[in-house]
């Protein structure tokens, strides 16, 4: 399943991925129904991960794959690291 607000090209096994804008990101978040604390919570982020959160939003720091891909299939996106 995919979502026009995101590119296909971020919804890719880590070999072939790009990374997602910031407002990908905030898309993944909406569908997920999470907030930035709540989405902190799922990734196993720490104290203060919903700081980290906002900085992938805000494009300060990139998201990592593996959070990302985690995020994509808690939004129903799939699991963008398994092939086809």
């Amino acid at each position: 399943m995919s979502d026009p607000n995101i590119r296909l090209e971020c919804l890719r096994p880590a070999e072939k991925w790009e990374r997602p804008t910031g407002d990908e990101i905030r898309e993944v978040l909406r569908l997920a129904g999470l907030t930035g604390g709540g989405a902190a919570k799922k990734v196993g982020l720490g104290q203060k991960g919903d700081r980290t959160v906002r900085r992938w939003i805000g494009e300060e720091t990139h998201i990592p794959y593996a959070a990302w891909a985690l995020l994509c299939d808690m939004a129903g996106l799939g699991k963008i690291w398994e092939e086809g």
